[in-house]
């Protein structure tokens, strides 16, 4: 049952991989024998995130710089890819978030949300399924978050990109599928990350979290491994336009 998972052979792409929690879900792509490829803009924090999967995982990744909202620079860096070796999995984990009132939130922002979480995972899932659909395998990974499924005060141009997550990952899966390529979500709960820092330390949003998730507690990055290692292997062959949450319970509750 093991070799169901395993990931040896496996080329993945992880966007946005620099730190947080991309960077500890190619760490758990390369702990389970995929070879990976980082991905982010700034070239110092990728050359770090490099040392430090190396460093855990034994495996020294490829790294790649590239903006993923620019429907150019996405042909071109996955072109440059896929000369060297087929990209077998796409992560699509590139995201930012924005937070304020409704009749306040900038149009600036809701289109900087809109670019970087939901048009990003169309550009490089667009490109990349061209030579999976050739190979008649693949597998798309596009990460989401509850809040594909549950909107919050502050934050809904956020939500509506992670809700447009969950349909683009249904439509791929209907566009691809009869290709041997599978689209799934990813979708986090609240993690514990340097990102989420400031809402850990916050000791009334953390008691909020802790009650409202059956868990009780934040996520720790590790968590999420298991499922993207599913996903990304052999043993989702049959699994396809689903989205998977991942938080501790906060989805099924109310």
């Amino acid at each position: 049952m093991t070799s169901l998972f395993d990931l040896t052979g496996r080329r993945a792409l992880v966007t946005g991989s620099s730190r947080g929690i991309g960077l500890a879900l190619a760490t758990g792509l390369a702990e389970n024998g995929a070879d990976v490829v980082l991905h982010g803009r700034d070239q110092t924090a990728l050359a770090n995130a490099a040392a430090t999967l190396e460093r855990v995982s034994g495996r020294a990744p490829r790294t790649i710089a590239f903006d993923v909202t620019d429907a150019d620079e996405v042909d071109a860096a996955i072109t440059e890819l896929e000369a060297e070796a087929p990209i077998d999995v796409l992560v699509n984990n590139a995201g930012i978030q924005r937070r304020a009132p409704i009749a306040e939130f900038d149009l600036g922002d809701w289109n900087d949300l809109v670019a970087t979480n939901l048009t990003s995972a169309f550009l490089t899932a667009r490109r990349v399924s061209r030579e999976m659909i050739g190979r008649g395998a693949g597998k798309i990974v596009n990460i989401g978050s509850v809040q594909s499924q549950l909107g919050r005060a502050n934050i809904a141009p956020y939500a509506a990109t992670k809700g447009g997550i969950a349909m683009l990952t249904k439509g791929l899966c209907a566009d691809l599928g009869p290709h041997g390529i599978q689209v799934n979500a990813l979708a986090p709960g609240y993690f514990a990350t340097e990102l989420t820092k400031a809402l850990v330390d916050d000791a009334d949003f953390s008691d909020w979290v802790a009650k409202r998730t059956p868990a009780g507690r934040w996520g720790r990055t590790e968590e999420l491994v298991g499922t993207l290692v599913f996903l990304s292997s052999g043993a989702s062959d049959f699994v396809n336009g689903q989205v998977v949450f991942v938080d501790g319970g906060m989805t099924a509750v109310v």
